[in-house]
């Protein structure tokens, strides 16, 4: 049985009533869309209270009363895609209704006053209203007390889900602790190469120095064998040193 916590199917229904909120969103009035909701000829929807302002606004000039234009025909653009929108003698009461947006709406919000789950209460995904309580060690997930006396894990030997929670906590805590003190020898040790590095280079120059001085300063082809000894000397005293 594959065991689920409850907590993690709540986050992701959350997520999905937040996707689907934000296709109900008016682009003019930016809340829930108002029934009755209209759809316009390129497929966008709006409020038709939206949809009679927007209306209103483009045409300034045409008689209104009580808020509302009564002049028949007209036109004004999509605030979504800006397309053209035509009206006939009905005007934004012409505009077809999106029963199906409207029903959507319905939904979300019967969904929406539902009491949320509490996250903090693992339930068992094969026996309803049952608490994640036991941890089945055969096979090293969490189940339920049900599970264990009749279901899949009968035969498996299990553990209160407490006591295996703070074992492995304090063996990752252990392996972190670890990790950090290897590191830190890590370190030290590079920092120790890195003086050495130094040290090494140090030594190195000066007896190279010391050999190019004492090779330009012989003139002749016969000093120079022993100007490359004394460089060879001077770089192995440092290094003994």
């Amino acid at each position: 049985m594959s065991a689920s916590l409850n907590y993690k199917s709540f986050s992701k229904e959350q997520q999905t009533m937040d996707n689907l909120e934000k296709q109900l969103i008016c682009p003019i009035c930016l809340e829930m869309f108002t029934k009755p909701v209209v759809i316009l000829p390129c497929q966008h929807n709006l409020c038709r209270k939206c949809a009679s302002d927007i209306f209103q606004a483009s045409n300034p000039y045409l008689p209104t009363r009580g808020g509302t234009t009564v002049a028949s025909g007209g036109r004004f653009r999509c605030p979504s895609c800006r397309h053209e929108v035509v009206l006939d003698r009905h005007g934004v009461y012409g505009l077809q209704r999106n029963l199906l947006v409207e029903n959507i709406i319905d939904i979300y919000k019967q969904e929406s006053t539902r009491p949320e789950k509490k996250s903090d209460q693992p339930m068992c995904e094969e026996h309803d209203e049952e608490r994640i309580n036991i941890y089945c060690l055969n096979c090293e997930v969490p189940t339920c007390s049900l599970c264990k006396v009749f279901g899949a894990h009968k035969d498996c030997q299990v553990a209160p889900l407490t006591h295996v929670f703070q074992r492995q906590k304090s063996e990752l805590s252990n392996g972190i602790a670890v990790l950090v003190g290897t590191n830190d020898r890590v370190q030290g040790v590079i920092s120790q190469l890195e003086d050495t590095c130094k040290i090494i280079e140090t030594g190195y120059e000066a007896p190279l120095r010391q050999g190019q001085a004492a090779a330009s300063g012989s003139g002749n082809g016969s000093d120079s064998e022993p100007a490359r000894h004394v460089f060879s000397f001077s770089w192995l005293n440092s290094l003994n040193e």
